[in-house]
């Protein structure tokens, strides 16, 4: 009985034995060894992340930089289409080639900032101009009898300056390129300054002006010149000052 149970179990443990070889050989085909090949394949595949990272970033030429500025510059505005370019072009007026008219149709000219000189006569830089149509009073005149006299001539330099206030005025002149002395009716705003002057009292007309008859009605009410030296009047109430004549 003993030998056959030893054989028994000697035939039990080859039994084992080969199936256990069986299962190494399987292991060991081709099934087995496939993932570790293809995982190789894709190792070999991804790029190496630390040779990438550790390059220094290229340095930015003058062109690049001139590239980017041009490529980051905002975009200019759309031009109109050209019907409406047309239209706007047709709705805007055209700028004056002549210089502006009087009503009688001579050419006239803005003077800017007059220096009044005396009542009737005007300065800008070395340039002077007579206003046309009057007799200027000169600064220094002396107006009154003797012993009352008063400085007329400066007190209507005073008015005209008052007047005028540095403000421009228009003249009557081909262009404002005259030289030394020149005459010119003028105007601020829509007041004709000899007028004004000859009505104030402040110049006399020249004789045969449309101015005359003006001037003989300032001389009958004693206005200006042709009174007495306003400083003697007895203080009446202040009048509104009048606005200005545009």
């Amino acid at each position: 009985m003993r030998p056959a149970a030893f054989i028994t179990g000697i035939a039990g443990m080859a039994i084992v034995i080969g199936l256990l070889l069986a299962g190494q050989a399987r292991l060991n085909s081709g099934d087995g060894a496939a993932p570790d090949a293809d995982a190789g394949s894709v190792t070999a595949e991804l790029p190496d992340a630390n040779t990438d990272g550790t390059k220094p970033p290229a340095s930015l030429t003058d062109d690049d930089a001139a590239l980017i500025a041009r490529a980051t510059a905002p975009a200019a505005a759309p031009s109109p289409p050209l019907s409406e370019a047309n239209e706007t072009a047709q709705s805007e007026p055209a700028p004056a080639e002549t210089p502006p008219a009087t009503a009688d149709g001579k050419d006239s000219v803005e003077l800017l900032r007059p220096t009044v000189e005396n009542a009737g006569l005007l300065s800008f830089g070395k340039r002077r101009l007579q206003i046309a149509g009057i007799i200027a009073t000169p600064a220094d005149r002396s107006c009154g009898s003797e012993g009352k006299q008063w400085p007329c001539g400066m007190m209507a330099k005073t008015a005209l300056r008052l007047f005028l206030r540095n403000r421009a005025i228009d003249c009557d002149l081909p262009s404002d390129a005259w030289e030394d002395m020149g005459s010119a009716a003028c105007r601020l705003g829509q007041q004709d300054i000899g007028t004004w002057l000859v009505e104030n009292g402040w110049a006399e007309a020249r004789p045969g002006s449309l101015l005359t008859a003006a001037g003989e009605k300032a001389k009958q009410a004693k206005q200006g010149i042709h009174g007495e030296d306003p400083r003697r009047r007895p203080a009446a109430a202040p009048r509104p000052e009048p606005a200005d004549p545009l």
